[in-house]
């Protein structure tokens, strides 16, 4: 009996002690769900999230909005686009200025200035670069008491022991040099390496395709010996590049991670046999001069960047717009880059989770997923977006932008129903455009984050018209100025002129019955697909779906077997030729494999294109490209659907904000108050414990009975 007694009391006892041991902890730690570590949570480190895996970390290959997050604060192309300017301007990275462009005619003579267009054989890009930029601290660069590369010949024990890029202990770096760049441009020749934008280069850099067929399978290090025609060092800080005729968007693209430096020895390193097989490769591990390297690759976990301790002299800007140094913009100018000593990007599949350590200050930034929408973001009367009371309360910025990048909706130009360059197709296409309601598709599914297309081009790109002239006349009616889309009266008529009156199909007498190919297959698209049928059925039309996976649909657009598709383009760079060579007839996909889907042609917009790309900024240039968009819009191969609004919210450290939709290296310029980022945290997270303090006198009150129930019953088995 005493035994009983003794063991309810050492359990109450316990469940006490459990109590205050777990609120002495939490004043000691501050917060129990904290993720970091108390010291990590007090350095200048960004948290941030990723939820794809990057496939490619080589400059040469990488093409995609997920890896420039993390590569293109590691590589540096010569030039960047200014943080603070706009419009958006180059500037320079590692050159020393901006390069010098020489015109030469056909003998290679340097052709004065006033030069007509039509006398420009080629053009030289000169380029120097400022000594003393150095590679971070690498295994391919590290060396030997007798200055030999240490880890250039691996022998078969050494590859079976290694099983991180960490394995190999020792580091070296050296010098970039002209060299370097060069070599990079040789990289995006070689066959084994399929850089994506190999087959466009072709059409520029002098000798491009010539040195691509003499490599041949050549390894990737064998080419440091080989001369390229169009890019040469001329000494070890200045290299020249040589296109052909004249392409004044070729400076835009040597400030893409493309053209970034990269040392033969990395090659030479990485293509050790057996490295691979690891997941040790350049693909794994990038290796630049940026502000940042690669401290931990886990893409089922986490990634790691970690502050260059090699990076050169960079300052942040000294000048912007004129209302940057009101907004704080500038109160970092003229300081040493980069204010962050590391960046976590952790994994997150899942946006509820992620939505909630945002909001408990554990990520400094976030989007804003769907369901958390109404949670975050209110309308306006007058048809704005603000905060909602619960994020202003917490401090939490908001920062809106639209998209230099379009979607819409393709027709294949090829097909012999919707494609054509009768009036009788153009009338059908221009009756469907004004049918599918992009205005309604925004407010559905992208809780009105978007603008809808009047045209190729979208806001922030030169030639954008905001004014009248800037809305499509064939869908839309201008009312006060402003774009109001046509009644489905109008489309009706031109259905019923282009031969389909009430939808009827005059050849089967039926409803027309029309295509569309995507790759949507899953449940959770169903309402997007069923709501296109019902656009098309506002016409009397039978859209039929036509779903398949990647592969299978990408081999429909190359043969031309797709009738309508969805499609989208984000910018490269920041001009007019980088959309509308979308519909230039040179780049068909079926005739040519270039990225014209629709397989459009028009003579006179196909003109009116070469005469307008590779022309300067100009008044002319403007007119040309105002001609381009009455050509596109009347004869509709696209339905101009829209140009997504990006919506970010940033907490009140995170500091120097500002959209540019252009760079990819901004990391360098994000500054974080980490006082202020701990403080919150703390408020934010505060243990309440009256819920176990509750539970535990809960469970004492339902133990007593209990424990004088069971008395009674032992008393009763001995008597």
């Amino acid at each position: 009996m005493q035994s009983c007694k003794v063991r309810v009391v050492a359990l109450i006892l316990s469940v006490v002690f459990l109590a205050v041991s777990v609120s002495c902890t939490a004043r000691k730690s501050d917060t129990l769900n904290n993720p970091y570590t108390e010291d990590e949570g007090k350095q200048a480190v960004l948290y941030e999230s990723f939820s794809e895996r990057p496939k490619h970390f080589d400059p040469a290959v990488s093409y995609n909005a997920s890896e420039y997050a993390f590569i293109a604060q590691i590589y540096e192309p010569p030039f960047q686009y200014h943080y603070l300017k706009r419009p958006y301007q180059l500037v320079p990275l590692t050159a020393v200025r901006m390069p010098e462009v020489i015109y030469l005619n056909q003998q290679g003579e340097k052709l004065g200035d006033g030069v007509n267009d039509g006398d420009i054989a080629f053009t030289d890009y000169m380029i120097e670069l400022q000594p003393g930029i150095r590679y971070q601290p690498h295994p391919a660069l590290a060396k030997n008491a007798q200055g030999d590369y240490q880890y250039h010949r691996l022998n078969p024990a050494q590859i079976e022991s290694a099983t991180s890029l960490n394995d190999f202990k020792a580091t070296g770096s050296r010098e970039l040099t002209a060299e370097d760049y060069v070599y990079q441009i040789k990289r995006l020749a070689h066959p084994k390496i399929q850089s994506p934008i190999a087959e466009i280069m072709k059409n520029y850099i002098v000798g491009f395709d010539d040195f691509s067929k003499q490599v041949g399978d050549k390894s990737k290090a064998a080419i440091k010996n080989l001369p390229i025609a169009g890019a040469t060092a001329l000494s070890r800080y200045q290299y020249r590049i040589r296109i052909k005729g004249k392409y004044p968007q070729f400076i835009f693209w040597l400030a893409m991670p493309f053209f970034s430096p990269m040392p033969w020895e990395a090659d030479v390193f990485y293509d050790q046999a057996g490295l691979v097989d690891k997941n040790i490769t350049l693909d794994w591990f990038p290796i630049g001069t940026g502000p940042y390297l690669m401290a931990e690759n886990n893409p089922n976990r986490r990634m790691i960047l970690l502050k260059n301790p090699l990076f050169h002299v960079e300052s942040y800007p000294t000048e912007g717009e004129p209302e940057d140094k009101q907004k704080g913009l500038l109160d970092d100018a003229g300081k040493k880059l980069p204010f962050i000593d590391k960046v976590v990007f952790v994994l997150e599949k899942e946006t509820i989770p992620y939505w909630t350590k945002f909001l408990q200050g554990y990520y400094d930034a976030s989007g804003i997923a769907s369901d958390s929408f109404d949670q975050a973001i209110q309308f306006t009367g007058s048809g704005g977006v603000a905060l909602t009371p619960t994020m202003l309360e917490k401090g939490i910025q908001l920062q809106t932008s639209v998209a230099v990048s379009s979607f819409y909706m393709g027709f294949n130009m090829l097909d012999a129903t919707v494609g054509g360059a009768t009036e009788q197709s153009r009338k059908l296409r221009q009756a469907i455009a004004i049918a599918v309601d992009y205005e309604e598709y925004i407010s559905i599914f992208t809780n009105g984050r978007g603008v809808a297309a009047q045209g190729v081009l979208p806001p922030g790109i030169y030639g954008f018209s905001e004014d009248k002239s800037g809305i499509n006349p064939y869908v839309y009616d201008s009312v006060d100025g402003k774009a109001l889309r046509k009644k489905i009266a109008e489309a009706r008529r031109l259905m019923s002129e282009a031969g389909y009156a009430n939808g009827i199909d005059p050849k089967t007498k039926e409803a027309l019955i029309l295509y569309f190919d995507t790759t949507t297959t899953s449940i959770d698209d169903r309402p997007r697909m069923n709501w296109y049928r019902k656009q098309f059925e506002k016409l009397g039309i039978k859209l039929v779906i036509r779903g398949t996976d990647y592969n299978r649909f990408q081999e429909k657009m190359r043969t031309g077997n797709a009738q309508i598709f969805v499609w989208g383009w984000n910018a490269d760079y920041p001009d007019p030729e980088n959309f509308f060579f979308l519909l230039y007839g040179a780049n068909s996909k079926v005739q040519h494999g270039g990225e014209n889907a629709a397989n459009y042609r028009n003579p006179e917009f196909d003109r009116l294109f070469e005469q307008m790309r590779n022309m300067d900024d100009s008044e002319q240039r403007y007119r040309i490209i105002q001609q381009m968009q009455e050509i596109v819009r009347r004869d509709t191969p696209w339905v101009f659907g829209y140009h997504p609004k990006n919506f970010s919210l940033f907490h009140s450290w995170y500091k120097n904000l500002k959209p540019n939709l252009m760079a990819n290296n901004r990391l360098k310029y994000t500054r974080i108050d980490t006082a202020d980022r701990d403080t919150k945290r703390q408020q934010w997270n505060k243990p309440v414990f009256w819920p176990l303090m509750l539970g535990i006198a809960v469970f004492v009150l339902i133990l007593i009975p209990a424990v004088n129930a069971y008395r009674r019953r032992v008393r009763e088995t001995k008597l």
